[in-house]
């Protein structure tokens, strides 16, 4: 079996060009636009693997349900999730999750965690709540403070368990294929770009907005509600962002 592994993936882009863009966001509800290079990407991957490690003191194999739409705080905590060795769970059952980490849709949802539960108030630029959400950890103001390099106490291997979806369990190395396959499938290569629209609860959604353009070392731009936009609008936004392919509902 392969020991690749999406974190792999990411200290190999970060090895290969740094400056590149990584991600880019688009919230069309409010007209947010964020571009993370890889290196910035990695800097907020590492914060928040060691807010896992040091603070919530989540070990390998734990489970971190995440209440989370398709956005760039998602794209990083699930490489924090694989940094330290957790079980990623997109819309998980927070009640059988050691952590859950919920937006502002899923706040009274994720009061069934009986472990830690974090808040993301998926304000721009990663803004705090206006008032710190009851139950909750407010992720804004507690990840800053940790460091921008992360080591684990045990290094998770390629064999172990990093993602439950639709109703499976991949390991580390499973996941990264999955990516690879989805980006060799659509033709993805050095100089492409991939727009995605579809959320994260669904392995096509984490395939087209994360692991796919991981794979095959391209930027992602990640647009969410984005039908509220008329078409005229998308071509520009494509146009703007030299986007090569675009992963729609209807391709997901």
């Amino acid at each position: 079996m392969s020991d690749t592994t999406p974190v792999t993936l990411l200290r190999s882009a970060l090895a290969s060009d740094g400056t590149r863009p990584f991600t880019t966001f688009y919230d069309d509800a409010t007209g947010e636009r964020v571009e993370l290079s890889v290196v910035t990407f990695d800097n907020w991957v590492s914060k928040t693997a060691n807010y896992l490690q040091d603070e919530l003191s989540v070990e390998p194999g734990d489970r971190v349900a995440l209440l989370l739409p398709a956005h760039w705080q998602t794209q990083v905590w699930l490489l924090a999730c694989w940094s330290v060795g957790a079980v990623a769970v997109p819309d998980g059952d927070p009640a059988a999750a050691d952590v859950v980490v919920a937006g502002p849709d899923a706040l009274e949802r994720g009061l069934a965690c009986p472990g830690e539960r974090v808040g993301l108030s998926l304000r721009p630029l990663g803004a705090r709540f206006a008032a710190p959400p009851e139950g909750y950890r407010d992720y804004a103001v507690e990840v800053p403070g940790f460091g921008d390099r992360f080591v684990p106490y045990v290094p998770p291997s390629a064999d172990d368990p990093a993602l439950e979806i639709d109703g499976r369990t991949l390991t580390g190395a499973e996941t990264a294929d999955a990516g690879a396959e989805s980006a060799a499938a659509w033709g993805l290569a050095p100089g492409d770009r991939l727009l995605s629209t579809l959320p994260f609860t669904r392995a096509s959604g984490l395939r087209a907005g994360l692991l796919a353009p991981l794979a095959a070392s391209v930027p992602v731009v990640l647009c969410r509600n984005f039908e509220l936009i008329d078409e005229s609008a998308r071509e520009r936004r494509i146009s703007t962002e030299r986007v090569t392919r675009t992963i729609t509902d209807s391709e997901g």
